[in-house]
């Protein structure tokens, strides 16, 4: 479930519109680049580095009109957004866990979603509809140089095109609320040069063609993931699957063995108790990534296990005492498939 707009024929494009126009990369989707950009800028910030060989940060928790460009770009600024104060939420410094989940607690919780997920009744999405998935979000709004401002929440959908073969249109999105660019238009997820089916452009029969084996489906991860920025192989292969549980409908054989993957992940631990956009409480799944300062969460029902949302921080310096700074929070409000763009479904998460 992700997005963005297109040049017209002959018209001029900035320098670093070029160079976002590079040729795409396996590693990370649309979404997550802009993401990773962003955390990372505002890490060099708190560290009092300014470095403006490292990536813009990322604009939002997904894709935003005028934004819909290649994966693997790379912008030169530096978009500088400090960690304190500003109207942002707050959660208590958690310390790295350097083994995988069964070290920690968060297996258990993993198996269970894990064997959930293998119950769930999905029916296969055909080449030609449209996977269709509305998000409510809060994003970061905090100007050059100042604190992380949380914005007014916002409903985020996605149509994301089926179909085995490339394309230079992989989907539709739509952004309505106070803070959305281009609120209530349709705007096209096109590609400077044509995407095939994978995780630049996720779609079940692709989901489906994966190893369902979960130590093979983890060797074809890690062997096809290259590590971005200064995001370590295991964080980069731990949001890329983040990225497929929140954006996709999925073959329940495929969803279970992603979580067994997660599993095996070092540092990843369990959260008691979490919430979404929506206010809905469930058991978090987290990991921090050192390189990045950032800890990603994922939110599911504590009874269904059915996946809720998601949340972003900033971790807090080692040593202060001082707590994670929530910049993200979103949570997802319909799933389903429809044979158009603009069409909605009447499947209500969690």
């Amino acid at each position: 479930m992700n997005a963005d707009d297109p040049h017209g024929p002959g018209s001029p494009r900035s320098a670093a519109e070029e160079l976002l126009a590079a040729s795409a990369a396996w590693d990370l989707s649309p979404n997550r680049h802009l993401h990773h950009k962003e955390v990372l800028m505002r890490q060099i910030d708190r560290d009092g580095i300014s470095d403006a060989r490292r990536p813009m940060a990322r604009l939002s928790r997904r894709l935003r009109p005028a934004m819909v460009l290649p994966v693997a770009a790379v912008l030169t600024g530096v978009l500088v957004v400090t960690a304190s104060g500003g109207d942002h939420t707050s959660a208590p410094r958690r310390s790295s866990v350097a083994g995988p989940a069964k070290d920690n607690g968060a297996a258990v919780t993993l198996d269970r979603i894990a064997a959930a997920a293998m119950t769930r009744d999905v029916t296969p999405v055909e080449d030609g509809q449209f996977v269709y998935v509305a998000f409510l979000s809060r994003e970061n709004k905090g100007a050059l140089n100042s604190p992380v401002r949380l914005g007014a929440p916002g409903r985020h959908e996605v149509w994301t095109a089926q179909g085995s073969g490339p394309t230079t249109r992989t989907g539709w999105i739509r952004d309505t609320g106070k803070d959305a660019v281009m609120p209530g238009e349709l705007v096209p997820i096109v590609s400077t040069s044509p995407v095939g089916a994978g995780l630049d452009h996720v779609t079940y029969k692709w989901l489906a063609s994966l190893p369902t084996d979960p130590e093979a489906l983890r060797t074809l991860l890690y062997a096809q993931t290259e590590p971005w920025g200064d995001l370590s192989q295991d964080e980069t292969v731990f949001r890329n699957i983040g990225e497929l549980l929140r954006s996709t409908i999925m073959p329940p054989a495929t969803a279970s063995a992603l979580y067994k993957v997660v599993e095996k992940i070092p540092g990843v631990t369990m959260v008691p108790d979490a919430a979404d956009a929506a206010g809905r409480r469930g058991i978090g799944i987290t990991r921090e990534d050192p390189g990045s300062a950032t800890r990603d969460e994922w939110i599911f029902d504590k009874k269904t296990f059915a996946y809720l949302g998601s949340r972003s921080y900033m971790t807090a310096a080692k040593g202060t005492g001082g707590t994670d700074t929530l910049y993200g929070i979103d949570a997802v409000m319909a799933s389903g498939v429809v044979d158009s763009p603009g069409e909605v479904s009447a499947d209500t998460a969690g």
